[in-house]
């Protein structure tokens, strides 16, 4: 049962009564994020409270209906395992780490249904996981969190996620987690109850700016890196784009037009390192990705890295983390 919630509270936004509450299930997955849970949810808790109203009802579910553990090690009250939803629901798979481990089929086929019989559904941080087991994100735009999109695209080479903060395409919604989760529900609340009162949950937010859709999840390179030098972030942008390949340094002086010399000058002058050493770490770090988030064999996410022989990377990796791919794979000390 679905237990109205309106909080007090000093704020107050006056709009017109509502003839109908709008319910949103929640789909929580072992090892969600809690932050993405939260940040989805408060908005439509904010909206009741600055209303005084029944805008919106939320429940959470589970495979089995069992609660679930986020992945901070917190519990959460599940109301129910899967099953029938209001014909107006609008309904969020979310999910955290290793989500190729915790997206079930069961979820996944629920979801289709859901789906396929009106429904709007979605994903928060890797909630896209169990929207591509249920074959529905073919031709759509969607998105999940930046860290996950390396090892989503090995598990499913024929969609393509886009990074940035959520979108929208239709009856599918998706997000990349975090507080972009409160950037989509407040969209959503804005869409239905106007502008006064969007900016009324922005500020109990303390959310300064209603971010847009197509806005990055990561900071740009050049503010990443504290520079805005343009050849520079131009060899990095090749670097990024071409991990797998055999990147050489000579043939990149032609593409961009500077010289060896100059890109080593680049690199130790603005990051204190040389190019060799900056791609190495790029690569390390795609792999580590890898290696945490799929099934891949080390040799495979070798050669998607860019190297040459499982046992150079092998190396590079130890020196790196300290531990051997192997072991970092499958969880040993």
């Amino acid at each position: 049962m679905v237990i109205p919630i309106v909080p007090k509270g000093v704020a107050h936004v006056p709009i017109p009564s509502v003839d109908s509450v709008e319910p949103i299930v929640f789909a929580l997955q072992h090892n969600l994020s809690m932050l993405a849970f939260t940040s989805a949810i408060e908005p439509l808790r904010m909206a009741n409270q600055l209303t005084g109203q029944t805008l919106y009802s939320w429940t959470t579910v589970s495979e089995t209906g069992a609660n679930v553990r986020c992945s901070n090690g917190i519990e959460i009250g599940i109301d129910s395992p899967l099953g029938e939803t209001p014909p107006n629901a609008r309904i969020f798979v979310c999910s955290g780490v290793e989500p190729e481990l915790n997206s079930g089929q069961k979820t996944a086929d629920w979801i289709r249904l859901q789906w396929r019989t009106g429904r709007t559904v979605g994903g928060l941080c890797t909630g896209a996981y169990t929207l591509a087991r249920a074959g529905i994100l073919s031709g759509r735009t969607f998105t999940l969190h930046w860290e996950n999109i390396p090892p989503f695209r090995q598990h499913f080479p024929d969609l393509t996620p886009v990074e940035q903060l959520y979108a929208i395409d239709e009856r599918i919604m998706t997000c990349g987690g975090g507080s972009a989760a409160t950037d989509l529900f407040i969209k959503l609340i804005f869409e239905r109850h106007g502008g006064e009162l969007a900016r009324a949950i922005l500020n109990m937010c303390l959310h300064s700016v209603q971010r847009s859709e197509t806005e990055r999840q990561q900071s740009s390179t050049s503010a990443t890196l504290g520079t805005r030098n343009e050849k520079l972030l131009s060899i990095i942008h090749h670097f990024e784009t071409n991990l797998e390949e055999d990147i050489d340094l000579d043939e990149l002086t032609d593409t961009l037009g500077v010289s060896r010399r100059q890109i080593e000058r680049l690199f130790r002058t603005h990051l204190n390192t040389t190019p060799r050493r900056f791609l190495q770490d790029l690569r390390l770090y795609r792999a580590r990705i890898l290696l945490a988030e799929t099934d891949m064999p080390v040799i495979d996410v070798a050669v998607a890295c860019g190297y040459e022989s499982a046992g150079n990377f092998s190396k590079r990796f130890r020196e790196r983390f300290g531990i051997s791919p192997h072991k970092f794979s499958t969880g040993q000390v």
